[in-house]
């Protein structure tokens, strides 16, 4: 019976341990394609050099679009195969095409509104043929901020049942005007209330709101969060925001995943400022993957 229950028991340990392990670190960094924004609209690299740069220069493993330095791609099955294919070659994940310039979600117009949901069809399926987990949104427009909320509700409820069948995320992000108000875009995410439509909560974009309370409203919604950092102190911790603050409600919060970096300074060079992030979040996130 003792050889029984020790064999029992070490092979329980042994699931644990190979369970634990196929799990994976809670949290793993990504690169938001703006930090490059600078030499992307320079002509100097390419969004094809994307996964490569994210991989052999900054050893990441996963990458975020901005579709504006692919704008007229996105129904191009040619030129997406071959994104893909360098994707394949570097080892590297797809995550979320950061969608701008379709047209705005929360237009009180329900004509203008409507062509920016359809608008945003196209990329639902270049997401989806990439790979990517979600693409990122901006709840923007005009009107009063419980017109823009009701405008809101409307649109990212029709593009998040169409999405859907894509098996495709349809992510808010905090970019200005009333989408860096924590709790009016939290009021939204309820009202929607379907599991592909979330967040991603950017720790940099609040203004007149406080920023670790809308971190806080945004993250149970999340299904990304990126690291916005502008300057550095000589210990390498970002000026405006405090980041171990930060973590501590990324991790209270329940979200596991990555953390993008998007540098956005001028001090630095793009390069110094994704390196110097890079570091800063392998600090902060280290006591939590332990």
């Amino acid at each position: 019976m003792k050889t029984r229950s020790f064999i029992i028991t070490l092979l329980s340990a042994l699931f644990i341990s190979l369970n634990s392990f196929s799990q994976g670190p809670a949290y793993k960094i990504s690169l938001a394609e703006w930090s490059l924004n600078r030499t992307l609209r320079k002509g100097t690299i390419t969004n094809m050099d994307f996964p490569r740069i994210a991989k052999e220069t900054y050893g990441l493993d996963a990458v975020e679009y901005v579709n504006q330095f692919f704008k007229d791609k996105a129904e191009d099955t040619e030129y997406l195969t071959k994104l893909k294919n360098e994707c394949e070659k570097y080892g590297v994940k797809s995550l979320i095409i950061m969608i701008d310039g379709e047209g705005n979600l929360a237009d009180t117009s329900l004509t203008a509104r409507t062509k920016a949901v359809e608008n945003h069809y196209k990329w639902v399926k270049a997401a989806k043929f990439l790979g990517c987990h979600s693409i990122r949104v901006n709840a923007g427009g005009r009107g009063t901020m419980g017109q823009m909320q009701a405008a809101a509700i409307d649109a990212l409820s029709k593009l998040s049942a169409y999405a859907a069948d894509f098996g495709i995320n349809v992510i808010v992000e905090n970019h200005g005007g009333n989408s860096s108000y924590g709790k009016w875009l939290a009021e939204i995410m309820k009202a929607v209330n379907k599991p592909n439509c979330g967040t991603l909560p950017d720790l940099g974009n609040f203004y007149e709101y406080d920023r670790y309370k809308g971190v806080a409203d945004l993250m149970p919604f999340a299904k990304g969060v990126s690291a916005k950092t502008h300057d550095f102190d000589q210990n390498g911790n970002e000026t405006q925001i405090d980041y171990v603050k930060m973590m501590k409600i990324i991790s209270d919060s329940g979200f596991k995943g990555y953390i993008d970096v998007e540098y956005e300074g001028n001090k630095l060079s793009e390069d110094e400022g994704i390196k110097a992030t890079i570091a800063l979040l392998k600090k902060v996130i280290e006591p939590y993957n332990k």
